[in-house]
């Protein structure tokens, strides 16, 4: 069975590529037609546009940027989604609002499609890697003829209920993310203006019971300054927005979530939105030479 992949940006491309590796049969598309060159060297087929993936794949999966981006290339809102989504599974594996997939999911049943969620947790390595974690969300059938396919991207996947329970979860795993790894380039910036040998705070801290695989990756980004990027500025912003809207729809208190908001979006105003998320130290960096406090 052909499975159709639109959107090959930082993350879509290398879970792409590990399904073609894996010998799946793909047709892809993306906006940016060099993006799918590499995926073609892979084996797979290159659409010339949405409409081809659509006919040709009765599972689609989404790696897009938006809600804006999704209904662009389902064609919500004209006479093309009917019969892009009908009969076919539309599986969402971005990160969008929760109301917003809710609403997805009941356009696409009304027109005769299935539709699972399954957002993932991790970033470009793991991606690349093949060790993301998917969160999957929606009829169990339905669901149940998805997940072994995510197997080549994924090496957990968990089923979280209903739509969307599985956006829930992810915007509740990135908050953890979030504050993990402020509070890593907080420390970092600490002991940098302190004097302290930063490799040897990278030593104390991998050595330590705070230590993670994030940890690791990250520390080693902030005392190399290593901002290449693995999940933009620019795209946790976004997440750290979804989240704190969420918050707020069920009036929950997210101190620690609100200043994270505050110095990542100081941090894209610094011109670093396209700089790993450890570049949050930039800020905490400006903060400090500014005599902000």
């Amino acid at each position: 069975m052909t499975i159709g992949f639109i959107g090959l940006g930082n993350m879509g491309e290398p879970m792409a590529l590990n399904l073609a590796r894996a010998g799946t049969p793909l047709i892809v598309w993306t906006r940016a037609a060099d993006k799918c060159e590499p995926l073609r060297a892979a084996g797979a087929r290159v659409a010339a546009g949405p409409d081809e993936v659509f006919a040709q794949a009765p599972i689609v999966i989404l790696m897009l940027a938006n809600g804006a981006a999704i209904d662009e290339v389902l064609g919500r809102g004209s006479p093309a989604f009917a019969s892009h989504v009908a009969d076919r599974i539309i599986v969402h594996m971005g990160t969008t609002a929760p109301d917003y997939s809710r609403g997805l999911e009941a356009k696409i049943r009304a027109a005769g499609g299935r539709y699972v969620e399954a957002p993932v947790s991790g970033s470009r390595k793991p991606a690349e890697a093949g060790q993301l974690v998917a969160m999957l969300a929606g009829d169990p059938a339905s669901v149940d003829e998805v997940r072994p396919l995510l197997r080549p991207m994924c090496h957990q996947t968990i089923v979280c209920g209903a739509v969307p329970s599985a956006l829930l979860m992810k915007l509740s795993v990135n908050l953890f993310l979030l504050t993990m790894v402020t509070g890593l380039a907080e420390a970092a910036h600490f002991a940098d203006r302190q004097g302290v040998d930063m490799q040897q705070f990278l030593a104390v801290l991998d050595a330590g019971p705070m230590a993670s695989a994030v940890s690791r990756v990250k520390g080693a980004k902030l005392v190399a300054r290593d901002f290449s990027v693995q999940a933009a500025i620019a795209d946790v912003l976004m997440n750290n927005r979804l989240v704190a809207d969420a918050a707020r729809e069920a009036r929950l208190a997210t101190p620690l979530l609100d200043v994270c908001h505050a110095l990542y979006a100081e941090t894209l105003a610094l011109g670093h939105g396209q700089a790993d998320m450890a570049a949050v130290v930039r800020a905490l960096e400006a903060r400090t030479d500014s005599g902000v406090r």
